[in-house]
Formats: C-alpha cells, structure tokens, sequence
C-alpha cells in the first residue's frame, strides 16, 4: 500500500473527481461554501499568499476546515484538467478522509 500523502491525496482527489463531489476554482469553491455545500476545501502547496488568506477568510466565516495538500497547481491540474488552486470537497466522507490523510 502506498504510504505517501502527496499520492493518497491525488488518488482520493481522482476518485471525487470522478463522483462529482469536487468543485474546482475558487469562485466556484467560494460559492460552495456559502450555499453549504462544501464540507472542506483543498489548497495546493504552490496557491498563493493571497488565495491562501481569502480562501482562510471565507471558510473561517462558514466554519469550512481548509486543508493545505502536497500537491501543486500542475498535479490537480493532470487530474481534472484545469490547473486551479483551490478545490470544494462537497461530499462529508471525502472530506473527512482528506483530514485523515494530511494528518498522517
């Protein structure tokens, strides 16, 4: 089984992809969280300052766990086509799984 963070994020990552549970882009993100439809939202390691403090701000405001990830802008971008720096994870089980595997 492979042990890496950096791996097992961009597996689960996929797979949510894949389930529809995964909103990319931070307007589009942002807008999850204030309708309450995202239960944590994923930073790439390469986001900027800036995204990374109005993206604190907005799920500081809804009380949305952000979750800083290992992966860089080009590695989510090899799995949802579009290389963004921040992802809503819309689904309670992903989420809570993606806490586990950064925690790790």
């Amino acid at each position: 089984m492979n042990s890496d963070p950096k791996q097992k994020t961009a597996d689960l990552l996929s797979i949510c992809f894949k389930a529809g549970k995964a909103v990319k882009g931070f307007d589009s993100a942002a807008d999850a969280v204030k309708n309450g439809n995202a239960f944590c939202v994923l930073l790439a390691s390469d986001a900027s300052a800036k995204t990374a403090k109005e993206a604190d701000f907005i799920c500081g405001k809804y009380s949305v766990p952000v979750i800083r990830t290992g992966l860089a802008k080009a590695d989510i971008a090899k799995l949802c086509r579009k290389e963004t720096a921040v992802i809503a994870v819309c689904d309670k089980g992903f989420a809570d799984r993606f806490a586990v595997i950064v925690s790790e």
